[in-house]
């Protein structure tokens, strides 16, 4: 309290730590949260679409959602950061709920009559190859992820918990590499017929691959994850304030 004006003085900075256990996490109440859930839906919903087609880069064998799908995770890592497990619980299920919305709109827009045409004989077949494969796609994406994005944003809380702010890189890392895994792992063992691959060959090599590779564009977009987590961070204004002991300790539960 100012003695002159009789108002309380603006703090400097809302990044307090939490007085209990130094883990702090903001509210949902800005904005940013509904950004980045939206963001990861559309996200997940487009690496959904393009999971449909195999992809073949001479002996590496992966799909058309390769380079969107790893984008979600990094999404996840920065809600479960700043906004803590329950919150990020939230937004997976919230996400899958679109995916399997999206999914079937797919179903009613291809069982719709069309015109009986060539043209729309041609556009059926089109929408039908492209789409019609998407419902195993995203009940395969809905374990996968789900079982996956669930683990990586709990290890990630439970490492903040004991580091605090420490050691972000640690957390990013850490996560990634059992959440990409579970996550590798179920949705090949559901998809890979939809896609094509039939041969226990280019089975192992479509889940090493997929692991791989997503771990690792984790790992290289730490930095970039870091600096987008501590923007936000630093513009949330409930992140960190003081008497959110309670509230941090719910959403790391």
């Amino acid at each position: 309290m100012s003695p002159a004006s009789g108002h309380s003085a603006a703090p400097e900075t809302v990044h307090a730590a939490d007085p209990d256990s130094g883990v702090r996490f903001a509210a949902v109440g800005s904005p940013f949260f509904g950004i980045m859930l939206a963001s990861m839906a559309v996200v997940l919903i487009l690496s959904n679409i393009g999971a449909s087609k195999g992809v073949a880069f001479g002996p590496i064998v992966t799909d058309g959602g390769f380079f969107l799908f790893p984008l979600a995770y990094i999404l996840g890592d920065v809600i479960s950061e700043v906004y803590g497990f329950k919150v990020a619980r939230k937004a997976i299920f919230t996400t899958f709920a679109l995916s399997v919305f999206a999914s079937l709109c797919y179903w009613v827009v291809i069982a719709l009559p069309g015109f009986d045409d060539e043209y729309g004989a041609a556009k059926q077949s089109a929408l039908e190859g492209a789409l019609g494969p998407v419902p195993q796609i995203v009940l395969a994406s809905l374990l996968a992820f789900l079982a996956g994005q669930t683990i990586n944003s709990w290890i990630l809380v439970r490492m903040k918990a004991r580091t605090g702010e420490k050691s972000l890189w640690a957390r990013l890392m850490g996560s990634a590499g059992a959440g990409e895994f579970v996550d590798t792992l179920i949705f090949c063992s559901i998809a890979a017929s939809v896609i094509g691959i039939a041969d226990l060959g280019s089975f192992v090599n479509y889940v090493v691959v997929g692991f791989v590779y997503k771990t690792l564009v984790e790992f290289l977009f730490v930095p970039i994850t870091s600096l987008a987590i501590n923007w936000v961070k630093k513009r949330e204004p409930s992140y960190g304030v003081p008497g959110r002991a309670a509230a941090a300790a719910a959403n790391a539960a």
